[in-house]
């Protein structure tokens, strides 16, 4: 009898160092197709979903993390709504995807009511009877990826944790999707994400060259590619650690893949 020859072993895989592209992010690129379409009709390259998907997956990584030591230190394993404003409320570039606040009753708890940038009451959200799904209708199309993520990070949570995880995490690609429509329009980015913490209006800050590349646009007008979506994140999250994480999660997630 012949002795079949031996099967390759299958590579190990450990670290973001080491994952494919796919494996990247719990969230698919058609899901990302999918919110995309909802924004806008411009086309999404691969490299872009990708990039998309990993950007959205730091996000929530980090959210996840900061909860987890909310919870640590309440001798808690599971997360509940609260580790969640903890880690909010710590850290001010994880407030991401605000459109869900108004929905959630996590965040609708904790001030009773909303307020605009003026300090006017904002109105509770009426229901739109509009076909098309919006960041919050939609946000139930997250919860696999939102489940998987946790199983990642070693965590559990309840289930009021997981849907506001899924919502932030539905509009904040909602968000990023219509950043990335206006970057294909203008021709470039012309802001990028500050904190401002006066009244005074304060100079632009140094642009780091990897940015400063951004803020110009080569390409047709009716595809969304990757650099289209770097461009959107540095305008959604504010200049600090998770942005530049983000920024250097997406670029490794799409090295291997064309930028269009």
């Amino acid at each position: 009898m012949t002795a079949q020859p031996a099967q390759p072993a299958r590579p190990e895989r450990s670290g973001s160092g080491t994952a494919s592209v796919t494996d990247v992010s719990p969230f698919k690129s058609s899901l990302v197709r999918t919110v995309f379409r909802d924004v806008t009709p411009m086309h999404v390259s691969r490299s872009a979903a990708w990039a998309a998907a990993s950007v959205t997956r730091t996000v929530l990584t980090e959210i996840i993390d900061g909860a987890k030591r909310a919870a640590a230190e309440e001798a808690r394993k599971k997360l509940i709504p609260g580790d969640l404003l903890s880690a909010i409320g710590r850290n001010i570039e994880l407030q991401v995807g605000e459109v869900w606040y108004g929905h959630s009753p996590t965040f609708k708890s904790r001030t009773g009511v909303l307020y605009d940038a003026e300090g006017v009451v904002v109105p509770p959200p009426e229901r739109s009877r509009s076909r098309k799904p919006s960041a919050v209708v939609g946000a139930h199309r997250f919860e696999a990826g939102v489940r998987k993520l946790l199983r990642n990070q070693g965590a559990t949570a309840v289930p009021a944790m997981v849907r506001d995880l899924d919502g932030i995490a539905s509009a904040f690609l909602t968000d990023l999707a219509r950043d990335a429509a206006m970057v294909v329009r203008e021709g470039g980015v012309k802001r990028f994400g500050t904190v401002v913490m006066s009244d005074e209006p304060a100079p632009p800050p140094p642009l780091e060259d990897s940015l400063r590349a951004l803020s110009t646009r080569r390409g047709d007008r009716r595809t969304i590619g990757r650099d289209d979506i770097l461009a959107a994140t540095t305008i959604q999250l504010f200049g600090g650690d998770i942005r530049q994480r983000a920024l250097t999660e997406a670029r490794e997630a799409t090295k291997n893949t064309p930028v269009g």
